[in-house]
Protein backbone atom coordinates (compact mmCIF):
# COMPACT_ATOMS: atom_id res chain seq x y z
CA UNK A 1 0.00 0.00 0.00
CA UNK A 2 0.98 3.51 -0.75
CA UNK A 3 2.75 5.41 2.43
CA UNK A 4 0.50 7.78 4.51
CA UNK A 5 0.93 11.21 4.40
CA UNK A 6 3.05 11.97 7.46
CA UNK A 7 1.36 15.41 8.17
CA UNK A 8 -1.81 13.80 8.70
CA UNK A 9 -3.09 14.32 12.05
CA UNK A 10 -3.41 11.17 14.47
CA UNK A 11 -7.18 10.19 14.88
CA UNK A 12 -7.46 10.03 18.60
CA UNK A 13 -10.28 7.57 20.58
CA UNK A 14 -9.84 9.50 24.02
CA UNK A 15 -12.59 12.30 24.95
CA UNK A 16 -12.73 14.19 27.97
CA UNK A 17 -16.26 14.83 29.16
CA UNK A 18 -15.84 18.58 30.66
CA UNK A 19 -19.13 18.40 32.10
CA UNK A 20 -17.53 15.99 34.45
CA UNK A 21 -13.91 16.83 34.59
CA UNK A 22 -12.85 18.88 37.55
CA UNK A 23 -9.41 19.48 36.67
CA UNK A 24 -7.69 17.08 39.26
CA UNK A 25 -4.51 16.69 37.09
CA UNK A 26 -4.45 13.05 38.14
CA UNK A 27 -4.57 12.27 34.30
CA UNK A 28 -1.77 14.92 33.18
CA UNK A 29 0.62 13.54 35.85
CA UNK A 30 0.62 9.94 34.52
CA UNK A 31 0.48 10.74 30.76
CA UNK A 32 3.88 9.74 29.36
CA UNK A 33 4.12 12.30 26.31
CA UNK A 34 3.08 15.38 28.61
CA UNK A 35 0.26 15.25 26.09
CA UNK A 36 -2.47 17.22 29.08
CA UNK A 37 -3.09 20.48 30.07
CA UNK A 38 -5.46 21.88 32.42
CA UNK A 39 -7.25 25.45 31.23
CA UNK A 40 -10.37 26.50 32.61
CA UNK A 41 -10.80 24.21 35.29
CA UNK A 42 -10.56 20.94 32.65
CA UNK A 43 -7.93 18.94 30.91
CA UNK A 44 -7.23 19.47 27.52
CA UNK A 45 -5.48 16.87 25.18
CA UNK A 46 -2.91 17.85 23.34
CA UNK A 47 -3.67 16.31 19.75
CA UNK A 48 -0.28 15.96 18.24
CA UNK A 49 1.22 14.37 21.99
CA UNK A 50 -1.76 12.02 22.56
CA UNK A 51 -0.70 8.31 21.75
CA UNK A 52 -4.10 7.01 23.02
CA UNK A 53 -2.18 4.77 25.67
CA UNK A 54 -4.95 5.06 27.97
CA UNK A 55 -3.26 5.91 31.25
CA UNK A 56 -5.48 8.98 31.74
CA UNK A 57 -8.41 6.85 31.45
CA UNK A 58 -7.21 4.26 34.09
CA UNK A 59 -6.68 7.57 36.84
CA UNK A 60 -9.43 9.57 36.11
CA UNK A 61 -11.64 9.60 39.38
CA UNK A 62 -14.79 10.84 38.30
CA UNK A 63 -15.19 8.76 35.28
CA UNK A 64 -14.70 11.97 33.09
CA UNK A 65 -12.35 10.20 29.77
CA UNK A 66 -14.18 8.45 27.76
CA UNK A 67 -13.44 5.89 24.53
CA UNK A 68 -15.04 6.65 21.70
CA UNK A 69 -16.39 3.50 19.68
CA UNK A 70 -18.79 3.04 16.69
CA UNK A 71 -22.48 1.93 17.01
CA UNK A 72 -23.55 -1.50 17.01
CA UNK A 73 -25.98 -1.67 14.83
CA UNK A 74 -24.11 -0.22 11.78
CA UNK A 75 -23.04 -4.13 11.19
CA UNK A 76 -26.75 -4.32 9.68
CA UNK A 77 -25.62 -2.44 6.64
CA UNK A 78 -23.58 -5.26 6.09
CA UNK A 79 -25.26 -8.52 4.12
CA UNK A 80 -21.66 -10.45 5.91
CA UNK A 81 -20.77 -8.87 9.30
CA UNK A 82 -17.97 -10.70 10.31
CA UNK A 83 -16.62 -10.15 14.23
CA UNK A 84 -12.88 -10.08 14.66
CA UNK A 85 -12.13 -11.41 18.09
CA UNK A 86 -8.54 -11.50 19.88
CA UNK A 87 -7.78 -14.94 21.90
CA UNK A 88 -8.53 -12.44 25.29
CA UNK A 89 -11.86 -12.04 24.47
CA UNK A 90 -12.48 -15.69 25.16
CA UNK A 91 -9.79 -15.40 28.11
CA UNK A 92 -12.19 -13.13 29.74
CA UNK A 93 -14.62 -15.54 30.18
CA UNK A 94 -14.82 -18.48 32.59
CA UNK A 95 -13.17 -21.79 31.61
CA UNK A 96 -16.60 -23.09 32.30
CA UNK A 97 -18.15 -21.38 29.23
CA UNK A 98 -17.50 -23.02 25.78
CA UNK A 99 -15.90 -21.01 23.26
CA UNK A 100 -19.18 -22.60 21.18
CA UNK A 101 -21.47 -20.46 23.98
CA UNK A 102 -19.88 -17.19 22.91
CA UNK A 103 -19.85 -17.79 19.33
CA UNK A 104 -23.49 -18.60 19.66
CA UNK A 105 -24.11 -14.86 21.72
CA UNK A 106 -22.34 -13.47 19.02
CA UNK A 107 -24.66 -14.14 16.45
CA UNK A 108 -27.99 -13.37 18.33
CA UNK A 109 -26.16 -10.18 18.52
CA UNK A 110 -26.08 -10.21 14.42
CA UNK A 111 -22.87 -11.15 13.59
CA UNK A 112 -22.48 -13.62 10.73
CA UNK A 113 -18.82 -14.95 10.68
CA UNK A 114 -16.72 -15.01 13.56
CA UNK A 115 -12.76 -14.85 12.72
CA UNK A 116 -10.03 -15.14 15.57
CA UNK A 117 -7.22 -12.25 15.11
CA UNK A 118 -4.39 -14.55 15.92
CA UNK A 119 -5.49 -17.14 13.02
CA UNK A 120 -2.93 -15.23 11.37
CA UNK A 121 -0.06 -15.57 13.58
CA UNK A 122 2.07 -17.81 11.39
CA UNK A 123 2.12 -15.17 8.46
CA UNK A 124 3.78 -12.82 10.80
CA UNK A 125 6.11 -14.69 12.22
CA UNK A 126 7.05 -15.58 8.67
CA UNK A 127 7.74 -11.66 7.47
CA UNK A 128 9.16 -11.19 11.13
CA UNK A 129 11.50 -13.72 10.15
CA UNK A 130 12.05 -12.10 6.14
CA UNK A 131 12.55 -8.58 8.15
CA UNK A 132 15.17 -9.64 10.65
CA UNK A 133 17.31 -11.17 7.49
CA UNK A 134 16.72 -8.17 5.30
CA UNK A 135 17.47 -5.17 8.03
CA UNK A 136 21.00 -5.09 10.29
CA UNK A 137 19.20 -2.22 12.54
CA UNK A 138 19.11 -3.61 16.67
CA UNK A 139 17.39 -3.82 18.46
CA UNK A 140 14.31 -4.21 16.40
CA UNK A 141 10.87 -3.04 17.72
CA UNK A 142 7.75 -5.19 17.14
CA UNK A 143 4.57 -2.87 15.50
CA UNK A 144 2.01 -4.79 17.48
CA UNK A 145 1.30 -2.37 20.00
CA UNK A 146 0.06 0.92 18.12
CA UNK A 147 0.72 2.83 21.31
CA UNK A 148 4.16 2.21 21.63
CA UNK A 149 4.47 3.01 17.61
CA UNK A 150 3.15 6.57 18.38
CA UNK A 151 5.24 6.58 21.19
CA UNK A 152 8.53 6.21 19.60
CA UNK A 153 6.93 9.10 16.41
CA UNK A 154 6.60 11.02 19.10
CA UNK A 155 9.06 11.04 21.83
CA UNK A 156 11.60 9.14 20.63
CA UNK A 157 11.17 9.84 16.63
CA UNK A 158 15.45 8.42 16.56
CA UNK A 159 14.19 5.20 16.92
CA UNK A 160 11.52 5.37 13.99
CA UNK A 161 13.99 3.22 12.13
CA UNK A 162 13.82 0.22 14.82
CA UNK A 163 9.94 -0.16 14.00
CA UNK A 164 9.17 -3.52 12.37
CA UNK A 165 7.28 -2.61 9.44
CA UNK A 166 5.19 -5.81 10.34
CA UNK A 167 1.57 -5.81 9.84
CA UNK A 168 0.35 -6.90 12.99
CA UNK A 169 -2.28 -9.88 13.39
CA UNK A 170 -5.13 -7.73 13.50
CA UNK A 171 -4.12 -6.34 10.01
CA UNK A 172 -3.06 -9.82 8.10
CA UNK A 173 -5.97 -11.15 9.42
CA UNK A 174 -8.72 -8.58 8.00
CA UNK A 175 -6.74 -8.35 4.79
CA UNK A 176 -6.49 -12.64 4.81
CA UNK A 177 -10.91 -13.08 5.69
CA UNK A 178 -11.85 -10.26 3.51
CA UNK A 179 -10.19 -12.31 0.41
CA UNK A 180 -11.69 -15.21 1.68
CA UNK A 181 -14.99 -14.26 1.50
CA UNK A 182 -15.12 -12.62 -1.90
CA UNK A 183 -13.43 -16.03 -2.84
CA UNK A 184 -16.34 -17.54 -1.30
CA UNK A 185 -18.99 -15.09 -3.60
CA UNK A 186 -19.35 -11.94 -0.64
CA UNK A 187 -18.20 -8.97 -2.57
CA UNK A 188 -16.35 -6.39 -0.38
CA UNK A 189 -18.71 -3.89 -0.42
CA UNK A 190 -21.41 -6.57 1.13
CA UNK A 191 -18.99 -6.63 3.72
CA UNK A 192 -17.95 -5.40 7.27
CA UNK A 193 -15.54 -6.46 9.27
CA UNK A 194 -15.71 -5.48 13.05
CA UNK A 195 -12.81 -5.61 15.52
CA UNK A 196 -13.09 -6.31 19.27
CA UNK A 197 -11.15 -3.64 20.60
CA UNK A 198 -9.41 -4.02 24.46
CA UNK A 199 -7.94 -0.64 23.95
CA UNK A 200 -8.16 2.80 22.68
CA UNK A 201 -5.07 2.71 20.88
CA UNK A 202 -6.03 0.15 18.45
CA UNK A 203 -9.41 2.09 17.82
CA UNK A 204 -7.14 5.65 16.87
CA UNK A 205 -4.93 2.81 14.69
CA UNK A 206 -7.53 1.86 12.72
CA UNK A 207 -9.31 5.00 11.98
CA UNK A 208 -5.69 6.26 10.94
CA UNK A 209 -3.00 3.42 10.27
CA UNK A 210 0.50 4.12 10.63
CA UNK A 211 1.90 3.33 7.33
CA UNK A 212 -0.64 2.57 5.16
CA UNK A 213 -3.91 4.31 3.72
CA UNK A 214 -6.60 3.22 5.23
CA UNK A 215 -7.88 -0.36 7.12
CA UNK A 216 -10.23 -2.72 5.74
CA UNK A 217 -11.51 -2.79 8.83
CA UNK A 218 -15.14 -1.07 8.88
CA UNK A 219 -15.77 -0.59 12.26
CA UNK A 220 -14.76 -1.01 15.71
CA UNK A 221 -16.47 -2.74 18.81
CA UNK A 222 -15.42 -1.60 22.25
CA UNK A 223 -15.05 -4.91 23.72
CA UNK A 224 -16.01 -4.26 27.40
CA UNK A 225 -19.93 -3.19 25.67
CA UNK A 226 -19.56 -6.68 23.23
CA UNK A 227 -18.75 -8.64 26.99
CA UNK A 228 -21.39 -7.31 29.06
CA UNK A 229 -23.79 -8.35 26.10
CA UNK A 230 -22.56 -11.67 25.78
CA UNK A 231 -22.83 -11.98 29.77
CA UNK A 232 -26.50 -11.15 29.40
CA UNK A 233 -27.57 -13.50 26.70
CA UNK A 234 -25.48 -16.09 28.54
CA UNK A 235 -27.20 -15.66 31.55
CA UNK A 236 -30.91 -15.59 29.84
CA UNK A 237 -30.30 -18.28 27.50
CA UNK A 238 -29.79 -22.22 28.49
CA UNK A 239 -29.97 -23.76 25.12
CA UNK A 240 -27.66 -23.04 22.48
CA UNK A 241 -28.36 -21.60 18.55
CA UNK A 242 -26.62 -22.51 15.08
CA UNK A 243 -23.55 -21.01 15.67
CA UNK A 244 -22.16 -17.92 13.01
CA UNK A 245 -19.30 -19.46 10.53
CA UNK A 246 -16.47 -19.64 12.56
CA UNK A 247 -12.75 -20.85 11.46
CA UNK A 248 -11.47 -23.26 14.06
CA UNK A 249 -7.58 -22.52 13.56
CA UNK A 250 -6.34 -20.63 16.26
CA UNK A 251 -3.10 -22.58 17.96
CA UNK A 252 -1.56 -22.12 21.21
CA UNK A 253 0.95 -19.49 19.27
CA UNK A 254 -1.82 -17.54 18.64
CA UNK A 255 -3.44 -17.79 21.77
CA UNK A 256 -0.60 -16.52 23.75
CA UNK A 257 0.75 -13.58 20.82
CA UNK A 258 -1.37 -10.62 22.75
CA UNK A 259 0.07 -11.40 26.44
CA UNK A 260 3.49 -10.37 27.75
CA UNK A 261 6.41 -12.69 26.06
CA UNK A 262 3.90 -13.70 23.33
CA UNK A 263 6.65 -12.45 20.61
CA UNK A 264 9.63 -12.69 22.64
CA UNK A 265 9.63 -16.14 22.92
CA UNK A 266 9.75 -16.75 19.53
CA UNK A 267 13.12 -14.87 18.60
CA UNK A 268 16.41 -17.30 18.98
CA UNK A 269 18.55 -14.60 20.04
CA UNK A 270 18.58 -12.09 23.18
CA UNK A 271 14.84 -10.60 23.60
CA UNK A 272 12.81 -8.57 26.01
CA UNK A 273 9.42 -8.28 26.74
CA UNK A 274 8.50 -4.99 28.45
CA UNK A 275 5.07 -4.24 29.68
CA UNK A 276 3.55 -0.90 30.89
CA UNK A 277 4.31 2.55 28.84
CA UNK A 278 6.38 4.01 32.33
CA UNK A 279 8.78 0.57 31.92
CA UNK A 280 8.60 1.17 28.10
CA UNK A 281 9.44 4.53 28.35
CA UNK A 282 12.72 3.41 30.53
CA UNK A 283 13.72 0.87 27.96
CA UNK A 284 13.19 2.96 25.28
CA UNK A 285 15.55 6.13 26.72
CA UNK A 286 18.30 3.12 27.43
CA UNK A 287 18.19 2.12 24.02
CA UNK A 288 18.16 5.77 22.73
CA UNK A 289 20.89 6.10 24.87
CA UNK A 290 22.49 3.43 23.88
CA UNK A 291 22.85 1.32 27.36
CA UNK A 292 20.83 -2.06 26.35
CA UNK A 293 23.97 -4.11 24.98
CA UNK A 294 23.58 -6.51 22.43
CA UNK A 295 19.13 -6.72 22.22
CA UNK A 296 18.19 -8.54 19.02
CA UNK A 297 14.30 -7.58 19.50
CA UNK A 298 12.45 -5.41 21.68
CA UNK A 299 8.80 -6.94 22.34
CA UNK A 300 7.07 -3.67 24.22
CA UNK A 301 3.06 -3.43 25.33
CA UNK A 302 1.62 -0.24 26.90
CA UNK A 303 -0.86 -2.54 29.04
CA UNK A 304 0.29 -5.02 32.11
CA UNK A 305 0.53 -8.29 31.43
CA UNK A 306 -0.05 -7.24 27.77
CA UNK A 307 -3.72 -6.62 25.72
CA UNK A 308 -4.74 -8.60 29.14
CA UNK A 309 -4.42 -5.17 30.75
CA UNK A 310 -5.96 -3.17 28.16
CA UNK A 311 -8.84 -0.65 29.24
CA UNK A 312 -11.35 -2.01 27.94
CA UNK A 313 -11.01 -5.50 29.49
CA UNK A 314 -13.66 -6.32 32.17
CA UNK A 315 -12.48 -9.09 32.93
CA UNK A 316 -9.35 -9.15 35.75
CA UNK A 317 -5.99 -9.25 33.44
CA UNK A 318 -4.28 -12.28 35.88
CA UNK A 319 -7.32 -14.62 35.54
CA UNK A 320 -7.47 -13.75 31.96
CA UNK A 321 -3.75 -14.79 31.55
CA UNK A 322 -3.89 -17.74 33.56
CA UNK A 323 -6.87 -18.70 31.39
CA UNK A 324 -5.39 -18.67 28.02
CA UNK A 325 -1.74 -19.83 29.40
CA UNK A 326 -3.62 -23.26 30.20
CA UNK A 327 -5.72 -23.16 26.89
CA UNK A 328 -2.41 -22.93 24.84
CA UNK A 329 -0.69 -25.48 27.10
CA UNK A 330 -3.67 -27.93 26.14
CA UNK A 331 -3.89 -26.71 22.21
CA UNK A 332 0.07 -27.98 22.55
CA UNK A 333 -0.12 -30.68 23.94
CA UNK A 334 -2.52 -32.06 20.90
CA UNK A 335 -0.79 -33.25 17.52
CA UNK A 336 -2.50 -30.68 14.76
CA UNK A 337 -1.05 -27.75 16.96
CA UNK A 338 2.06 -27.48 15.01
CA UNK A 339 0.41 -27.81 11.65
CA UNK A 340 -2.52 -25.57 12.03
CA UNK A 341 -1.57 -23.07 10.61
CA UNK A 342 -3.37 -20.67 7.71
CA UNK A 343 -2.73 -21.29 4.24
CA UNK A 344 -1.87 -18.18 1.80
CA UNK A 345 -3.88 -19.14 -0.96
CA UNK A 346 -5.97 -15.77 -0.18
CA UNK A 347 -3.64 -12.91 -0.16
CA UNK A 348 0.20 -12.93 -1.08
CA UNK A 349 1.92 -13.16 2.23
CA UNK A 350 4.92 -11.13 1.27
CA UNK A 351 2.66 -8.48 -0.55
CA UNK A 352 0.65 -7.61 2.27
CA UNK A 353 2.98 -8.45 5.46
CA UNK A 354 4.77 -5.44 5.32
CA UNK A 355 4.12 -1.50 6.46
CA UNK A 356 4.87 1.21 4.55
CA UNK A 357 7.20 4.48 5.78
CA UNK A 358 6.68 5.22 9.75
CA UNK A 359 7.02 8.48 9.68
CA UNK A 360 8.90 10.41 13.49
CA UNK A 361 6.98 13.32 14.92
CA UNK A 362 9.05 14.70 17.38
CA UNK A 363 7.23 16.72 19.99
CA UNK A 364 10.21 17.95 21.42
CA UNK A 365 11.31 19.97 18.58
CA UNK A 366 10.90 23.66 19.61
CA UNK A 367 10.96 25.07 15.56
CA UNK A 368 11.30 23.19 12.08
CA UNK A 369 13.74 25.71 11.53
CA UNK A 370 17.12 24.86 12.99
CA UNK A 371 18.30 28.47 14.42
CA UNK A 372 15.00 29.57 15.63
CA UNK A 373 14.69 26.22 17.53
CA UNK A 374 18.31 26.86 18.87
CA UNK A 375 16.84 30.02 20.18
CA UNK A 376 14.06 28.87 21.74
CA UNK A 377 16.15 26.37 23.63
CA UNK A 378 18.57 29.02 25.45
CA UNK A 379 15.15 30.77 26.30
CA UNK A 380 13.78 27.84 27.50
CA UNK A 381 16.71 27.37 29.56
CA UNK A 382 16.77 30.72 30.90
CA UNK A 383 12.90 30.24 31.75
CA UNK A 384 14.16 27.42 33.73
CA UNK A 385 16.28 29.55 35.92
CA UNK A 386 13.39 32.01 37.50
CA UNK A 387 10.87 28.65 37.75
CA UNK A 388 11.62 26.40 41.01
CA UNK A 389 11.10 23.27 39.61
CA UNK A 390 8.92 22.05 42.19
CA UNK A 391 6.86 19.84 39.37
CA UNK A 392 3.37 20.55 41.21
CA UNK A 393 1.54 21.18 38.46
CA UNK A 394 -0.46 24.17 39.40
CA UNK A 395 0.53 26.22 36.41
CA UNK A 396 -1.70 23.73 34.75
CA UNK A 397 1.26 21.76 33.21
CA UNK A 398 2.53 18.63 34.12
CA UNK A 399 6.10 20.27 35.57
CA UNK A 400 8.49 23.25 35.10
CA UNK A 401 10.15 22.02 31.95
CA UNK A 402 7.18 21.51 30.41
CA UNK A 403 5.96 25.07 31.44
CA UNK A 404 9.16 26.39 30.05
CA UNK A 405 8.32 24.70 26.82
CA UNK A 406 4.46 26.34 26.82
CA UNK A 407 6.10 29.73 27.78
CA UNK A 408 8.48 29.48 24.77
CA UNK A 409 6.06 28.07 22.03
CA UNK A 410 3.44 31.20 23.61
CA UNK A 411 1.19 28.87 24.83
CA UNK A 412 1.45 29.96 28.58
CA UNK A 413 3.24 33.14 30.07
CA UNK A 414 6.05 32.77 33.45
CA UNK A 415 3.02 34.17 35.66
CA UNK A 416 1.01 31.07 35.42
CA UNK A 417 3.57 29.49 38.11
CA UNK A 418 2.09 30.35 41.49
CA UNK A 419 5.12 30.87 43.14
CA UNK A 420 6.35 33.22 40.65
CA UNK A 421 3.07 35.29 40.92
CA UNK A 422 3.57 35.48 44.35
CA UNK A 423 6.71 37.27 43.68
CA UNK A 424 5.47 39.58 41.05
CA UNK A 425 2.88 40.76 43.19
CA UNK A 426 5.19 41.33 46.17
CA UNK A 427 7.75 43.21 43.51
CA UNK A 428 4.52 45.37 42.39
CA UNK A 429 5.15 43.86 38.90
CA UNK A 430 1.73 42.36 39.26
CA UNK A 431 -1.58 43.06 40.98
CA UNK A 432 -3.49 40.98 42.60
CA UNK A 433 -6.30 41.41 40.28
CA UNK A 434 -4.60 40.21 37.47
CA UNK A 435 -3.00 36.96 39.69
CA UNK A 436 -6.73 36.40 40.61
CA UNK A 437 -7.51 36.17 36.89
CA UNK A 438 -4.72 34.32 36.16
CA UNK A 439 -5.46 31.37 38.08
CA UNK A 440 -9.37 31.53 36.94
CA UNK A 441 -8.10 31.08 33.06
CA UNK A 442 -6.15 27.59 34.35
CA UNK A 443 -8.74 26.38 37.05
CA UNK A 444 -12.01 28.82 36.61
CA UNK A 445 -14.36 30.91 38.57
CA UNK A 446 -15.34 28.25 41.06
CA UNK A 447 -12.21 26.30 41.78
CA UNK A 448 -11.30 27.96 44.75
CA UNK A 449 -14.66 28.32 46.42
CA UNK A 450 -15.74 26.00 48.99
CA UNK A 451 -17.56 23.18 47.80
CA UNK A 452 -18.07 20.24 50.38
CA UNK A 453 -19.07 18.09 47.55
CA UNK A 454 -15.58 17.29 46.21
CA UNK A 455 -14.45 13.48 46.98
CA UNK A 456 -12.91 12.97 50.12
CA UNK A 457 -15.54 16.56 51.69
CA UNK A 458 -17.95 15.79 54.07
CA UNK A 459 -20.53 15.91 51.96
CA UNK A 460 -19.15 14.17 49.11
CA UNK A 461 -22.12 11.72 48.73
CA UNK A 462 -24.61 13.94 48.46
Amino acid sequence: MPDKNPHTEFHHALRVNKNACTGCTHCMTVCQTKAIRVRNGKARIIANRCVDCGECYKVCPVSAISVEQDDLQMIFDYEARVILIPSIFIGQFSHKIPASSIYSALKDIGFTHVFQVENTVDMVLEAYSEYRQKNEIRPLISSFCPAIVRLIQVRFPSLVDNIMRVNPPIDMSALYYLEQLKASGIPAEKTGLFYATPCAAKIAAIKSPVGDTESVITGVINMNFLYNKIQRYLQNTSAEKNMPVTDDLLNSRGILWSLTRGEAVHCDKRALAVDGIRNVTEILEDVENDKLGSVEFLELRACDEGCAGGILMTGNRFLTVERLRKLASEHAGSKEDKDKKLSDRFINVKEHSFLGNIEPRNIEKLDEDFNVAMKKMARKRRMMCFLPGFDCGACGAPDCQTLAEDIVQGRAQISHCVFLQHQLVKQNLLSHEKAGKITEEIWGNERLEKNCNKIGAEDENY
